[in-house]
C-alpha cells in the first residue's frame, strides 16, 4: 500500500483489539515521528500499552474502547503549532495506515491528567491520535460539495482538483470540514473558516492536499512559517 491508496483506505476507527502492535512497526513509527519532530521542531510522542488515557468516562462518552496505544501531539507554543500538529499528525496518521495499523483523531475523549506525554514549561499538549487494530476499518465521511470548498477562476487544472480530492479525504473535527483552498495561476491559499480545532484540521487537509495534487505543480501563497519538505 503505497501513500496514496493509504489516503483512500483509512477511516477513523474507535475500537479496537487487544492485539498488540508488533516491535518492528512500533520502530517504523518511531523513525517517523523522529523525523516529523526534526523538520518540525515538534515533540511528538508515541506511548504503547498505555491504557490508562482513555480509561476515563471521557473516552466512554467518545465511544472509545480498548485503546491501547496513542500517539501525543506535542510542541512549543506558537501560532503556527496547531496546524502544524496536523500537518505532521497526518503524516503519522498514513503511515500507520501502510503499517496496517488503524487510527483516530482525538481531542477531547481521553484523560490529558493520565496523559504520558512529557511537556515541558513553554509547550503544549494539543491532541492525541488512538492507534491500534480496530475491531473494523471505520466508514468514510460525508462531505461537502466540493464548490463551497474551494474558489477558482476559470477552467480547474487537473493537478487542482486531484488535490481537492485529496483534501475531502482527509478528517476534520467532527467532520465539520471548515476549510476553503482558492487557486491563483499556480499559487494556492489555504485557510480556516472557523470551528472547533479548524486550525488542526487546516494542518491535515495541506498534507492531503499536498499528496494529491504534487507539489511540483503548485506552491503555496500562504505557507507554514516554516516549509518542511516531506
Amino acid at each position: 500500500m503505497d501513500i496514496l491508496q493509504a489516503m483512500q483506505a483509512r477511516h477513523s476507527v474507535r475500537k479496537y483489539t487487544a492485539q498488540k502492535i508488533e516491535p518492528e512497526k512500533v520502530q517504523a513509527l518511531q523513525e517517523e515521528i523522529a523525523a516529523c519532530n526534526q523538520e518540525a521542531d515538534l515533540r511528538i510522542q508515541l506511548f504503547t500499552e498505555a491504557p490508562e488515557a482513555f480509561g476515563s468516562l471521557l473516552a466512554h462518552y467518545g465511544l472509545f474502547h480498548g485503546v491501547q496505544n496513542y500517539i501525543a501531539l506535542v510542541g512549543k507554543e506558537s501560532a503556527s503549532l496547531e496546524e502544524k500538529v496536523g500537518y505532521y499528525g497526518e503524516r503519522l496518521v498514513l503511515k500507520a495506515q501502510m503499517l496496517g495499523l488503524n487510527t483516530c483523531w482525538v481531542a477531547a475523549s481521553f484523560s490529558r491528567r493520565k496523559c504520558k506525554a512529557e511537556i515541558a514549561a513553554d509547550e503544549k499538549l494539543v491532541c492525541v491520535i488512538a492507534l491500534g487494530y480496530g475491531t473494523n476499518q471505520g466508514r468514510p465521511h460525508r462531505n461537502k460539495p466540493l464548490e463551497s470548498l474551494c474558489r477558482y477562476e476559470g477552467e480547474i487544472p487537473t493537478w487542482f482538483l486531484r488535490g481537492m480530492e485529496a483534501a475531502m479525504l482527509a478528517p476534520t473535527a467532527i467532520n465539520q470540514q471548515k476549510f476553503r483552498f482558492h487557486l491563483h495561476g499556480d499559487q494556492v491559499r489555504a485557510e480556516a473558516t472557523g470551528g472547533p480545532y479548524s486550525l488542526v484540521d487546516l494542518g491535515i487537509v495541506r498534507y492531503h492536499f499536498e499528496l494529491g495534487a504534487g507539489q511540483e505543480n503548485f506552491s503555496w501563497e500562504n505557507p507554514l512559517l516554516r516549509r518542511h519538505k516531506q
